[in-house]
C-alpha cells in the first residue's frame, strides 16, 4: 500500500486506493441486432445513392468534355485529349468530394423532406464555383464547357436520381423494409398523438411496435391508435430495457417525466441498444427551418423564428407567381376553346363560373373556374344539406348530382380550376397557399382559423397533396396553419411537385 507523509503530523497515512472505485474491467457496449439491421440498410441505400451520384457526375462531366475535344482536336489533336481530360478528372474529383463533406448521404436526411435536395445542390454549386475560381486563376481552358453542360445536366441529373432513388425507398418502406422500430414514451395523449402522426405519414420511416405509458395507470395498460392496439410495456426507467426486448433500434420520446436528468440517463441506458432518441417537439406544426437549437454552457436552448408575413421572401413568392401563372395562361387560352365547346354540348350553359372567395385579410374576391355543375347547383344546395358528409362549414358530397357529365371529369383532373391562373397573375390568389374559403365559411372561424387568411389562397397547397375532399375539417385546417406558418420557396415547388403527381392520380377529387 502506497504511503505519505503529513508534514504536520509524522506518522504515515494510507493513500486513498481510487482503482478500487473503478470496476476491473471495462466494457464498451457493444451492438444489438437491431442497430446491425439498421446500419445494414443504411449501407445498402447510400451504395446505392453513392453508385448513382458517381454515374451522374461520371456522364455529365464526360459528356462536357467529350463535346470540347470533339470541337478542338481538328485545330490540336495531340494536346486537346490532355488538357480536356485532365479538367474532367479534375471536375469528377472536387465533385465526387463535394458530395461527401456536405453529408449529401447522411442517413438523417434521406428518404423524407428537402434537406437531401438542397446539400446536394448546395455541394454541386461550391464544386463549380471552386473549379471556376482555380481555372480562371491558373488560366486553364476547358471549365467552359464544364459550367455550360455539365453543371445544369449534373444538376438535373444528381436531383432526378436522388428522386428515383426516395421513390424505390417509399416502395420498399410500404412492404415494411427499410424502416426503424420503434417505441413510444409518454404520458397517454402525447404518445396518441405520436403514434397516430407516424402512422398517418407511413413513409416517415418509424414502425412503431411498442409503447411505454408514464401516466398513473395499471400496469399493462392499452391504447388503440387506429387499427393498431398496444399494451403499455415497463416504466419511463425502463425503456431501454423495453426496446431491446422489442428489437427496437429507436427510442422516440413523447413527453419527459419532470427529472430533469432523465434523457441523459435514457441516453446512456440505450448505449449499444438504440441507433435514435428522438424527442417529440410540443411545438406542433413548427418546421424545422423556424427551429434552431443554441447550446449554451449547461442550457441547451431551442430557438423558435417567429413567422413574419411581408419582406422580400413574398415579395419573391409573388414573382414565383407571376411568372409561372403567365406561362399557365397561355396554355389555358389553347384548351379553353376546346373545353368550352365540351362544356356548351353537355347541357348548353355558361363556360364559366364566378364564385365571391375571402382572400388574404378578408378582402372578397371572384374566383374564376370552368363551370362543372348545373346552372343551378346553388339552389338545389340546401336540399341536399343532409347529405354533407363534412363536419365543418365546408360543403362536400361524393357523388353530388349536381355535378354535370364534363363536370365530373374537369373536376377528376382539376381542369375546372385552371382559370385560378387569372385570379393569381391579378394577385387575389397565389399558386400555392391555403384553400380559398367561402364567406360563409369564413363567419364560423374562431380566432386560430383566421390565421388562414394571413396569406393569399392558392390554387394547391398541402390540402391538395394530403387528400383534397377526401380530408375532414379538422385536419383542412390543421395542414393550412401548417402551411402559413413555414411557407418557404422550396416547400412551395415541392408542393407543386407533388401536386403534379396527385392530380394525375385523381386522389380524392368530386
Amino acid at each position: 500500500m502506497t504511503t505519505f507523509v503529513n508534514p504536520a503530523d509524522p506518522a504515515p497515512v494510507a493513500a486513498p486506493r481510487v482503482i478500487d472505485a473503478v470496476p476491473r474491467t471495462l466494457i464498451t457496449p457493444r451492438n444489438a441486432p437491431a442497430i446491425e439491421q439498421r446500419l445494414a440498410w443504411q449501407r445498402r441505400y447510400r451504395a446505392r445513392l453513392a453508385l448513382t451520384d458517381t454515374l451522374v457526375v461520371l456522364v455529365s462531366a464526360g459528356v462536357a468534355a467529350w463535346i470540347q475535344i470533339a470541337g478542338v482536336a481538328k485545330v490540336d489533336l495531340a494536346d486537346a485529349p490532355w488538357q480536356y481530360g485532365r479538367v474532367f478528372v479534375i471536375t469528377f474529383l472536387i465533385w465526387s468530394l463535394m458530395l461527401v463533406l456536405f453529408q449529401t448521404r447522411d442517413p438523417r436526411v434521406l428518404g423524407q423532406g428537402t434537406t437531401e435536395y438542397r446539400r446536394v445542390a448546395h455541394a454541386t454549386g461550391l464544386a463549380f464555383g471552386m473549379l471556376a475560381s482555380g481555372f480562371v486563376i491558373l488560366q486553364s481552358q476547358g471549365i467552359r464547357t464544364q459550367l455550360l453542360i455539365a453543371l445544369p445536366l449534373g444538376m438535373a441529373g444528381m436531383l432526378l436520381g436522388r428522386w428515383t432513388s426516395r421513390q424505390w425507398l417509399i416502395r420498399q418502406r410500404r412492404v415494411g423494409e427499410f424502416l426503424s422500430r420503434a417505441i413510444v414514451v409518454g404520458n397517454r395523449s402525447d404518445v396518441e398523438y405520436v403514434v397516430r402522426s407516424v402512422n398517418a405519414n407511413g413513409l416517415i420511416g418509424y414502425r412503431i411496435v411498442g409503447i411505454t405509458l408514464t401516466d398513473e395507470v395499471q400496469m399493462n395498460d392499452a391504447l388503440t391508435v387506429g387499427e393498431q392496439a398496444f399494451t403499455s410495456i415497463g416504466t419511463a426507467d425502463t425503456a431501454a430495457i423495453v426496446a431491446a426486448q422489442l428489437n427496437a433500434d429507436a427510442v422516440i420520446v413523447a413527453s419527459t417525466p419532470s427529472d430533469n436528468d432523465y434523457l441523459k440517463r435514457l441516453s446512456w441506458q440505450l448505449e449499444g441498444t438504440a441507433s435514435e432518441l428522438v424527442l417529440s417537439s410540443p411545438l406542433a406544426d413548427v418546421a424545422g427551418p423556424r427551429m434552431s437549437l443554441r447550446p449554451v454552457e449547461g442550457l441547451p436552448l431551442v430557438q423558435v423564428e417567429i413567422p413574419t408575413f411581408e419582406g422580400s421572401r413574398y415579395a419573391l413568392k409573388r414573382a414565383m407567381d407571376i411568372a409561372l401563372s403567365s406561362l399557365a395562361l397561355v396554355v389555358v387560352a389553347v384548351l379553353t376553346p376546346v373545353i368550352a365547346i365540351a362544356i356548351k354540348l353537355d347541357d348548353g350553359g355558361p363556360v364559366f363560373f364566378a364564385q365571391e372567395r375571402v382572400g388574404r385579410d378578408g378582402q372578397v374576391f371572384r374566383m374564376w373556374k370552368f363551370r362543372s355543375m348545373r346552372t343551378d347547383a346553388e339552389s338545389a344546395k340546401h336540399g341536399l344539406a343532409d347529405q354533407n358528409h363534412h363536419t365543418g362549414p365546408m360543403f362536400k358530397i361524393r357523388r353530388d348530382p349536381r355535378i354535370t357529365r364534363v363536370g365530373a371529369l374537369m373536376r377528376k383532373y382539376s381542369i375546372d380550376e385552371l382559370p385560378q391562373f387569372l385570379n393569381v397573375l391579378i394577385g387575389d390568389m397565389s399558386i400555392v397557399g391555403p384553400r380559398p374559403p367561402l364567406p360563409s365559411e369564413v363567419t364560423s372561424y374562431d380566432g386560430t382559423v383566421y390565421r388562414r387568411l394571413y396569406i393569399k389562397p392558392g390554387i394547391t397547397g398541402l390540402w391538395q397533396i394530403s387528400g383534397r375532399s377526401d380530408l375532414d375539417w379538422e385536419e383542412t385546417v390543421r395542414l393550412d396553419l401548417r402551411y402559413v406558418e413555414n411557407w418557404s420557396v422550396i416547400g412551395d415547388l415541392v408542393i407543386l411537385w407533388r401536386t403534379v403527381g396527385t392530380v394525375l392520380r385523381a386522389h380524392g377529387a368530386y
